[in-house]
């Protein structure tokens, strides 16, 4: 494993927002979800894809406070441009779970 400094990790800028609408994404490789995502004031709504779909469905979704990486550059995957990277562990079968803080805070705020 690469040791990063703290500098290094305060360049990672991690924020939670939630979930305001879900799209499938059947021109995706692997199946997955478009997600927009309510960051706030500050940020706004921001587009992601993510292969969520084993173990949530839209109605899973919407509502739902995620954490996303929000200063990645975009990323095309297909014909869909991915503005923040949403997190997640995979689980024993390989599924993502995402990650989520366990009680509601404000949209945009900052994972330190």
């Amino acid at each position: 494993m690469t040791s990063i400094s703290f500098d290094d990790f305060l360049k990672i800028d991690i924020r939670v927002g939630t979930i305001i609408e879900v799209q499938p994404f059947p021109e995706a490789r692997k199946p997955a979800w478009k997600l927009m995502v309510d960051f706030g004031c500050e940020f706004g709504i921001k587009k992601s894809s993510a292969q969520i779909t084993d173990l949530y469905t839209s109605d899973d979704l919407i509502g739902r406070q995620v954490t996303c990486v929000v200063n990645l550059a975009p990323r095309q995957i297909g014909p869909f441009i991915s503005e923040v990277l949403t997190l997640g562990f995979l689980d024993i079968q390989e599924n993502v779970v995402l990650v989520e803080p366990e009680r509601q805070i404000p949209n945009g705020s900052r994972l330190f």
